[in-house]
């Protein structure tokens, strides 16, 4: 086995750290701010994020699907839970009903999951999300996040409006990590994302020294289910459950493609072994009012970015994030670092994901009949990622979280579309 010098590795692990923490740490914020949470179980939801999200990185690196994968919280489920939080008034219900239906839902899924795991049942969930299906996941996800860092590094005021220097310094760290990226050497370019972090960190505190970060304070309170006790609210349960199974498609890729970055074939026992994790950390993810685990599929583009592939610094890093939820110090010093830094930098790294959705075709060609397969649910989904909810308002309002989501509705119509239509009759 090649010999990678520790220096390498101390670096690689750091920018592994921080590439887990930049994905990680908006999402128990937001929830909390969606469900009205108090501030010091808002604290206590962020030390569960990193404790759990660093330990399941660990976990799936070591005996679940064994790649270098970031395991953290569902971009899908992520925008359930908050469509369902901002919709509690609409609902008529409190927050703690809601969040209670949701606990319960995403605990179903979780037991399904494990239940698929267990009697290796992974064969039929690969048949529901064939190869196809996987490709327009992968372009939706792309554009998803891409929307996402990009909107994030613009530095939105409270009155919706552009904060022009933010925007301008974030710009800046684009171009930055970009011309690292593709101009600099072996080392500079591997390391382009931690130089960018670090950059734009420093630049950020002495240019802009009135926007600092919340800290996290000291101590820590500890409740299970802060959302709300689970409930059987039966539709917040139906919407919860099928989000979660639909979350699937999230491991489905996430394998398939990082065994094509290794040349390798993926093989059932990976994806039973990934199913299982996942699912106990659903299980989790609900006693701590967090949103759902999966593999992030978009970890291939920050592999590709960096060109390191090896496990251990992946280890040390999530390692590292699980112990900083321990130590309340520590999640105070990475909360200040400024998330238009953060989203600029996850832009470019995201950039490449688009490539390994392009690559997923495979040399497929497509004909003015067949197109239809690939361009359908792709632009549906990205047409509806532009919508705003509140046009969906007059809907059953159950339906309204999946029908705002391109997300989830892309792939749901190109999984229609595959076992309804033979493709291979139009080629």
């Amino acid at each position: 086995m090649k010999h990678v010098p520790s220096s390498i590795t101390f670096f690689s692990s750091i920018q592994w750290l921080f590439f887990i923490f930049a994905n990680t740490v908006v999402v128990p914020l937001s929830v909390g701010a969606a469900f009205e949470v108090p501030p010091d179980i808002v604290k206590m939801m962020l030390s569960y994020s990193f404790v759990f999200t660093g330990l399941a990185c660990v976990l799936q690196g070591w005996v679940g699907h064994r790649y270098p994968l970031m395991e953290g919280h569902s971009g899908l489920l992520w925008g359930v839970m908050l469509n369902l939080g901002l919709s509690a008034s609409a609902l008529g219900m409190s927050y703690t009903e809601i969040g209670g239906g949701v606990a319960t839902g995403i605990l179903l899924s979780g037991a399904v999951v494990i239940l698929l795991a267990a009697f290796n049942l992974i064969s039929v969930v690969q048949r529901i999300f064939p190869q196809m299906v996987m490709t327009v996941y992968l372009f939706l996800l792309t554009f998803q996040l891409i929307f996402v860092f990009f909107e994030g590094m613009l530095g939105i005021t409270e009155d919706g409006v552009m904060n022009g220097p933010v925007s301008l310094l974030s710009l800046f760290i684009v171009i930055l990590v970009s011309v690292l990226k593709v101009k600099g050497s072996t080392v500079v370019s591997n390391f382009s994302i931690l130089i960018g972090i670090v950059v734009g960190w420093i630049l950020f505190a002495l240019i802009f020294p009135d926007l600092r970060s919340d800290t996290v304070s000291e101590g820590i309170t500890f409740v299970l289910f802060p959302l709300g006790m689970p409930n059987f609210e039966i539709g917040i349960v139906i919407v919860a459950f099928f989000a979660g199974l639909m979350n699937l498609s999230n491991t489905v890729a996430s394998i398939q493609t990082a065994a094509a970055l290794y040349d390798e074939e993926s093989h059932l026992e990976q994806y039973r072994r990934s199913f299982f994790v996942t699912g106990v950390f659903s299980f989790v993810a609900a006693g701590g009012g967090l949103v759902p685990y999966t593999p992030f599929t978009s970890s291939i583009g920050f592999l590709q970015s960096t060109g390191i592939l090896e496990r251990k610094p992946f280890f040390i890093g999530g390692g590292l994030l699980a112990l900083s939820g321990f130590i309340p110090s520590v999640a105070s010093f990475l909360v200040t670092m400024p998330m238009t830094i953060g989203n600029a930098v996850l832009f470019v790294a995201y950039l490449q994901l688009f490539g390994t959705a392009y690559n997923s075709l495979k040399g497929t060609l497509f004909n003015s009949n067949t197109v239809f397969r690939l361009a359908f649910p792709v632009l549906i989904g990205v047409s509806l990622m532009n919508v705003s909810p509140s046009v969906f308002q007059e809907l059953p309002i159950l339906l309204q979280p999946f029908l705002s989501n391109g997300l989830i509705m892309g792939v749901f119509v190109s999984i229609l579309m595959e076992k309804v239509i033979d493709w291979n009759h139009y080629e």
